[in-house]
């Protein structure tokens, strides 16, 4: 090992050269694999906190049957198995607070089963009730993100906003880190609540085109719920194409977990190309050393080396420079990952299997890639070798 590590040191730049092959290639599979899979842990939390025993449906109608009437939003609430419907509507108006307008404002039509299934999100106040849909009654509900532009640290609740002409008060704070399954999956971040039978007057709507279900947790086959909703929904519609759509949350969670695992592994597959090539480095750079110390080793044969010494002095040099990379690209993989969580404000945990995964790999390559070198070292004829002098 000792005379393995003077070697190295003594060809600074060259070692240099096949360590970094190997840093690139562990720095990508440590940063791919981090990253991706925070991202994906981070999306999947999302969809779970949300997501768990729920179906999206989405109506697109006929020309002759558009939209869900309150009548039928009863009826698909009160299918076994069904805890809860949430009807949501939106539109992105201007509104206003004493004489300042904020353009392109999301509102977004709820009702009391939203908030009590996602009551943890209130941060101040409280949520829309079931008087407030009823009644029709001017409340609302503001987002953080719209509570730091409008109100600069004002306690906004009991203040008053006005939507489309109409006065409505704030009742409460949802944190920001909601999002229902529709505003995930539709990308836009809600900036007011208000009850949805309002947004419906507001806006002319008499139909409802799109819920969510909730259903029980006690509920044992989720299958058999959403073949219930759908044959009612396909009765409703005359079993026309097209004419809705409805996703079982349960079942996308799955999917994307699935996809997600081919994701992590074909970017693995793609990093590790990176490894063979400075595998090939260490095995270029071994086969040089070879040449240069074609003396040497025949000097040592002669002394009474045996074939097999030398063959784990060259073995063992080619181990060191990858492992060496290994531990740099470690490093260097971690950084990159922290940095990109600062960027994307997602939490990176370390993971122990990508690095496990990173070092076994680099180590692998320097025996697979070093083994050739060594053999052919300690095959060299010491009559030959000393001749070369």
């Amino acid at each position: 090992m000792k005379m393995s590590w003077e070697n190295i040191v003594q060809n600074k730049l060259r070692s240099f050269l096949t360590i970094l092959g190997i840093v690139i290639g562990v720095t990508a599979i440590i940063a791919l694999i981090t990253v991706v899979q925070a991202v994906i842990d981070n999306v999947n939390e999302q969809f779970d906190s949300v997501g768990a025993n729920t179906i999206v449906i989405s109506v697109q109608g006929t020309p002759l049957k558009q939209g869900l009437t309150d009548k039928e939003l009863m009826d698909i609430n009160q299918i076994d198995g069904v805890s809860g419907i949430a009807p949501s509507i939106n539109t992105e108006i201007d509104i206003s607070r004493n004489g300042t307008i904020y353009e392109d404002i999301i509102v977004d039509g709820k009702n009391e089963t939203f908030f009590r299934r996602n009551s943890d999100l209130l941060s101040m106040g409280r949520g829309l009730n079931v008087l407030d849909v009823e009644n029709k009654n001017r409340v609302c509900v503001i987002s953080a993100d719209f509570m730091h532009k409008a109100f600069m640290g004002e306690n906004p609740v009991g203040q008053n906003l006005t939507i489309m002409g109409s006065v409505y008060k704030i009742v409460g704070v949802v944190d920001g880190a909601d999002e229902s399954v529709m505003s995930l999956m539709s990308g836009n971040t809600t900036d007011i609540y208000i009850p949805y039978k309002n947004l419906m007057s507001l806006t002319g709507q008499n139909r409802v085109y799109s819920l969510e279900v909730y259903m029980s947790e006690e509920a044992e086959n989720t299958k058999q719920i959403s073949d219930t909703i759908e044959q009612y929904l396909d009765n409703l519609f005359n079993h026309k194409d097209n004419s809705y759509m409805l996703i079982v949350m349960d079942s996308l969670l799955d999917m994307m977990r699935s996809m997600q695992s081919m994701l992590t592994t074909a970017l693995t597959a793609i990093a590790s190309i990176a490894l063979l090539v400075g595998g090939i480095g260490i095995m270029n750079m071994m086969l040089v050393s070879v040449t240069e110390r074609t003396v040497e080793i025949g000097l040592r044969k002669a002394l009474g080396a045996e074939p097999r010494l030398i063959q784990v002095q060259f073995l063992t040099e080619a181990i060191m420079l990858s492992t060496l990379g290994g531990i740099f690209g470690v490093i260097v993989g971690l950084t990159i990952s922290f940095a990109c969580g600062a960027v994307m404000d997602i939490a990176i945990p370390i993971s122990w299997g990508a690095i496990a995964l990173g070092v076994g790999f680099s180590a692998a390559v320097g025996i697979i890639f070093g083994f050739t070198p060594a053999k052919k070292a300690s095959e060299l004829n010491p009559i030959d070798a000393l001749r070369s002098v």
